[in-house]
This record gives structure tokens, sequence and C-alpha cells, in this order.
């Protein structure tokens, strides 16, 4: 346990992770790229998930690193991290059932979203949760699924909109999911809290 906190308060790890994510959330912005020239501007700010969760962390990261607790910022980021790092994995696996074949950077995706969700719970024990910073995340992430399933601004994968109806199922329950699992290792039980190191 003691070489798990050294190792993720180790200083020169934040920095690695914190330009890892700025890059990815960069990457991430790019790729959606396409999607958002078709898409309304009103829009914009609910299509390229995936970056904005790693933007959210992001500035948890910056947090650390300034010795800040910017607790919405660690909500945001707890549940976005998980749902879309989770959906990302399903939804590629769905393609390659469904088409059977996947590129390279399909597979890309699936390990760098596998490592969104994971390290956003990771950190789960040096967040400074208030009820009220997931209640407000969690309106948000339900808000998006309104905007990506009733307002049809999903992100484009493949052949999948074939089952669309099926897919916004899958991802509300996996926000509700998200949410709890925000909830148990953010707010509800805080005995295996952790804090930062004072450099």
């Amino acid at each position: 346990m003691k070489q798990i906190y050294w190792i993720l308060t180790n200083r020169s790890f934040l920095w690695a992770l914190f330009i890892i994510n700025v890059v990815g959330t960069v990457y991430g912005y790019i790729w959606y790229g396409s999607q958002l020239e078709r898409t309304e501007p009103k829009f914009w700010l609910f299509v390229p998930d995936s970056p904005t969760a790693s933007l959210f962390f992001v500035f948890v990261l910056l947090g650390f690193l300034l010795k800040k607790q910017w607790g919405l910022f660690q909500a945001l980021a707890v549940i976005t991290l998980f749902k879309y790092g989770i959906w990302a994995v399903v939804m590629n696996l769905l393609t390659l059932k469904v088409t059977g074949f996947l590129p390279w950077e399909g597979y890309m995706l699936m390990a760098s979203h596998l490592g969104m969700a994971v390290q956003g719970l990771l950190y789960a024990p040096f967040y400074r949760i208030k009820t009220w910073h997931l209640v407000f995340a969690a309106v948000i992430t339900l808000h998006n699924e309104i905007i990506d399933y009733v307002f049809m601004q999903y992100p484009v994968y493949s052949q999948l909109s074939l089952y669309i109806q099926e897919i916004g199922y899958f991802t509300f329950w996996l926000s509700v999911c998200s949410i709890f699992i925000g909830w148990y290792v953010g707010v509800r039980d805080k005995r295996m809290t952790w804090s930062m190191p004072e450099y």
C-alpha cells in the first residue's frame, strides 16, 4: 500500500500523467473534428465525450500539483472517465462483433480508454468530493444522454448506428452505474482517505 501511495503521489509521476492526459485530450478533440464540422454549434460541448472526460482529469491533476482540492472536477472526472472509458471499450468490441474486423486504432482506443477508467478510480482516496459536487456531475452526465440519444448527437461509430436504441439504453444504465461508483468511492466512505504530501 505504501508503494502504491508513493507512486501515485510522486511529483514526476503526476507530471507525466498530466502531460499524457493533456496530449490525449488534444488528440481526442482532433479525432472528433469531422463530426463537429457537421454538428450545430449549440451541441459542440456535448459531442466530444471522452476528451472532455480526460480534460476534467487534467484539472484534477493540476489541482494536485498546485496542492488544491477541486472537488467538482474530481466528481466530474471519476464519473465520466469510468463511463466513457468503459463505453469505448464496449463499442469497439461491438464493432469487432458486427463487422468482423477492428483496425489497430480500435485496439489502441480500447487500451487508452480502459486506462481512463482505471486512472480515475486509482486517485479516489485523494478526492474531496461533496454531495453537491456529485449531484451536479450526475445531472451533467444524464443531461449528456439526452443530447446524445434524444437529439441524436451520439459519437459516430462505424455501423453501430444500426443498434442506436440498444446502445442508448446501455449507455443510460452505464451512466447510472458510473454515478453510483462516483458516490461509492468519492462520498460514501472516506475512511480510506489519503492526502497529497507536502512537496
